[in-house]
């Protein structure tokens, strides 16, 4: 006997073997390379090797500064000399080679302990700056996140659709054996297979979707995922999260609330700093000169033909800022409205934190019962559908009804599938505020 094979069971078949030749990936595969290789944490990194580097080298200001120098010339001048003891006038070539060196050194021994604060803000800088790549990281995180399961998101729906598509199907197989038997009518065929074409562009539109989702998520990993590759079928969802978890300790948890913390403290040293110039500079310097002088020729009777002086000089020298046009003034009190800004900076990002973490918690909690009716309801979509078919079969329901009940099972598919996608995406925005997501990502 020669059987046909159902053209939606010909295309489910066709993407489970092309499914089958690519490389699945994990989300914790992704996640691993997105935080090795992604381009905004690659660039908070630098960010963070910059700032390590001049907290490293911060010592060097309290340090003395040491310098050499050294230069040699050599003279060739015509000179004329003139004394009003005629005889003693002469005229000629002088020629001589200068030879001197100097080390000096100088050293800041009290600034208004403005080097301290110097020192102190660049390692509060360093400090902030890995916060900074923390966050980037846990942002970065919570992007894959909801990038992988997008991904998942648009499988569910594209075997969905092809699950509908044998439903229908059926339906063209029936209207064209009851037309045959004189017991259909046209239009019911015509009708089927304009259901069932309009589903087969739906999987294609669904396929390419689902090509520009795996690309979005290639971006997002530093485009270190294999050309071709596949992801999880299922989106799993943490449903016991409790509020204490996620509002306990949120100071200490949230890494751009700590960001913003340290930015307070930096800009209260750059105060100090700001107010320590204002106070006397204490400076100590010392220098070892040397100097020669080789006349090789020399037509003045008083000059010296050879000279040389080489010692070692020292001492302090206080500096006084007594006016500078208020210019220190000024910088003080730029400092202090900084402080007070960051201060305000903070607080405003303190409570919208809690404000969106409270927020986060009523869209999980909601998504939680919506999900939970979703999944109750798709089941019976597809116990109506089966029914409708069933009875679709023995000509005791119309195709209209069998149609009705499609459509209500392809809705119902539509929001259990978005409805599983959105409590993913409230229990990682949870995740992502309190910080765990970094730490369960370590």
């Amino acid at each position: 006997m020669n059987r046909k094979i159902p053209v939606a069971l010909f295309l489910f078949l066709i993407s489970g073997v092309t499914t089958y030749g690519q490389e699945q990936v994990s989300l914790e595969q992704v996640l691993k390379l997105a935080l090795q290789s992604n381009y905004d944490v690659q660039v908070s990194r630098y960010d963070v090797e910059a700032a390590q580097t001049d907290d490293r080298y911060a010592i060097g200001g309290m340090l003395p500064q040491i310098s050499a120098q050294g230069s040699t010339t050599w003279n060739d001048n015509d000179q004329t000399l003139r004394f009003q003891d005629a005889s003693r006038s002469n005229s000629g070539d002088v020629r001589s080679n200068n030879l001197s060196g100097a080390v000096q050194l100088s050293w800041t021994l009290f600034d208004g302990t403005r080097m301290f604060a110097t020192r102190e803000r660049l390692s509060r800088v360093a400090d902030q700056s890995e916060l900074v790549l923390k966050d980037q990281m846990i942002n970065t995180i919570a992007t894959v996140v909801s990038s992988y399961y997008d991904v998942v998101r648009q499988k569910q729906q594209l075997r969905a659709i092809q699950e509908q598509m044998a439903v229908n199907e059926e339906r063209v197989r029936l209207a064209e054996k009851k037309l045959q038997v004189g017991t259909g009518i046209k239009p019911e065929l015509l009708q089927a297979k304009v259901d069932f074409n309009a589903q087969r562009t739906q999987v294609l539109e669904q396929e390419a979707i689902i090509a520009q989702r795996k690309e979005e998520l290639n971006l997002l990993a530093g485009m270190q995922l294999p050309p071709q590759y596949d992801v999880a079928d299922t989106i799993i969802i943490d449903l016991n999260i409790e509020p204490g978890e996620s509002f306990e300790n949120l100071d200490n948890t949230n890494f751009s609330l700590m960001a913003a913390r340290e930015r307070i403290g930096i800009a209260a040293l750059s105060l100090r700093e700001r107010s320590a110039e204002a106070l006397p500079f204490v400076d100590f310097f010392s220098a070892y000169t040397y100097g020669r002088t080789d006349n090789t020729a020399q037509i003045n009777p008083f000059g010296a033909v050879y000279n040389r002086t080489n010692g070692l000089n020292y001492g302090f020298s206080v500096t006084v800022p007594i006016l500078s046009g208020f210019n220190n003034r000024r910088q003080v009190q730029l400092a202090k409205i900084g402080v007070q800004r960051e201060q305000v900076l903070y607080d405003q990002q303190r409570h919208s934190v809690n404000v969106e973490l409270r927020n986060a918690f009523i869209t999980y909690e909601n998504a939680k019962r919506i999900l939970l009716i979703e999944e109750e309801n798709i089941a019976l979509a597809r116990e109506n559908v089966n029914i409708a078919l069933e009875t679709f079969k023995r000509g005791v329901s119309t195709f209209i009804e069998l149609r009705t009940a499609q459509q209500s099972l392809e809705e119902a598919y539509t929001r259990v599938i978005n409805a599983r996608y959105n409590a993913k995406l409230a229990e990682t925005e949870l995740l992502k505020l309190n910080g765990s997501l970094l730490r369960e990502n370590e």
